[in-house]
């Protein structure tokens, strides 16, 4: 179990932590709710319909990361679209940002607290760190949050394909970007053991 997620009986999974994991996937989850941002303010209205039809942002992110996290819903994948049409597609991309956003802003913010949440109630045991235990429902939330911060430290470290992956793993160890090279790749592992738990 050491490293990697693996399923327990009942559906779930669990993994074995040390506690410089625990400390690092906890730090990064706080940082990737920081990015996010705030829930509703405390004197938003009570009214479940108002919050369901509440408008979001209509422009991108102007941060990068958050781009990556939060992208343009049209855009042409295939290259450099007419002028006619970008201008169609940044129209209904505008549109359907200022209708979804809050809601998907509000889906990462709860999968990365659901993170720190099954950390800070972790009991660690007498070698140090701890077994993490995940329901069904905790581990798609870990799962989401694993691909958010995945997204966000691959957007800071300009991966944009398969071959900009490669890369990393030729990076010098006096490369300033290695540790989050390293945390990028570690993280990568959990996700992907993780997502083996979850298929029936």
């Amino acid at each position: 179990m050491p490293g990697h997620f693996e399923p327990i009986p009942g559906g779930g999974a669990a993994v074995a932590l040390d506690d410089v994991e625990i400390s690092i996937i906890r730090s990064l989850a706080v940082q990737l709710l920081e990015l996010i941002g705030p829930g509703p303010a405390e004197d938003a209205s009570d009214d479940p319909l108002a919050e369901l039809f509440a408008e979001g942002p209509s422009e991108p992110p102007a941060d990068p990361v958050l781009r990556r996290l939060f992208p343009d819903a049209y855009s042409d994948p295939e290259g450099t679209p007419e002028a006619k049409e970008a201008e169609e597609q940044r129209a209904y991309s505008s549109e359907f940002r200022r209708y979804t956003e809050n809601d998907l802003r509000a889906g990462k913010r709860d999968s990365a607290l659901a993170v720190i949440r099954s950390l800070d109630a972790l009991s660690p045991v007498d070698d140090g760190g701890a077994v993490l235990k995940l329901s069904v429902e905790e581990s798609r939330q870990w799962l989401g949050a694993l691909n958010d911060l995945r997204l966000a430290i691959g957007s800071r470290l300009d991966i944009a394909d398969e071959d900009d992956t490669d890369l990393l793993y030729r990076l010098p160890d006096e490369d300033p970007r290695k540790p989050m090279v390293m945390a990028y790749l570690w993280l990568g592992g959990l996700q992907e053991t993780l997502v083996t738990t979850l298929m029936p």
